[in-house]
């Protein structure tokens, strides 16, 4: 029986230990390494050689979409699993184009989470089927990189002049992109764009 060697990345220490024990007793998974922040996974996998790394998306340092990204590029080797309790489509497109073979639920029981790591680790591809379909349905984001840029840059600043400074475009342009964004988001304001965007994990 071949073991699958996993790296565990999640920030609560309690969630982490739980399921480092019940994929402890799996007979052909071990458990090599755990880290609590995002900023770690790429050392941790380069010093474990994990085959898998379960990250959490949100973490402390970079989060665990970043964290993804950065681990195809440093340990190609080694395939990842997001595992959240954000069932986003956003997130599911954004952690596919980071390089994740899986994306699960936290709430799924912990044989289903053996059995995809089990089917990640033979090459196959493992989403949760609910958040599939409901992906499917729809659809990727209809904003613009640049339009995404904006709408999530708009969360922390009140005035279209202080937003204009801060990404070095004039407030006609900003006010253009919002306005686009606000129209196919199908909102009424700014403020209910960012609601819906980051409902379905646009703004990632």
């Amino acid at each position: 029986m071949t073991t699958i060697r996993v790296l565990l990345a999640e920030d609560q220490t309690m969630f982490r230990g739980a399921m480092a024990t019940l994929l402890g007793m799996e007979p052909d998974i071990e458990v090599v390494g755990d880290v609590g922040r995002g900023d770690e996974v790429v050392g941790a996998c380069e010093a474990f050689r994990p085959d898998l790394a379960l990250l959490d998306i949100e973490m402390p340092g970079i989060d665990g979409l970043e964290a993804a990204r950065r681990l195809s590029k440093a340990v190609p080797g080694t395939k990842v699993i997001i595992v959240t309790t954000f069932g986003r489509t956003g997130y599911l497109h954004a952690a596919l184009a980071a390089g994740a073979s899986g994306f699960l639920l936290k709430d799924a029981p912990v044989t289903e989470l053996a059995d995809a790591i089990r089917r990640v680790a033979a090459g196959q591809r493992v989403i949760d089927p609910a958040l599939a379909v409901q992906a499917l349905s729809e659809g990727s984001s209809p904003l613009t990189p640049r339009e995404t840029e904006i709408l999530a840059a708009s969360r922390g600043h009140g005035t279209i002049a202080e937003l204009a400074r801060e990404l070095y475009l004039s407030p006609g342009t900003v006010r253009n992109h919002l306005s686009a964004a606000i129209q196919k988001l199908g909102a009424r304001t700014r403020a209910e764009a960012v609601e819906i965007a980051e409902e379905k994990g646009w703004l990632v």
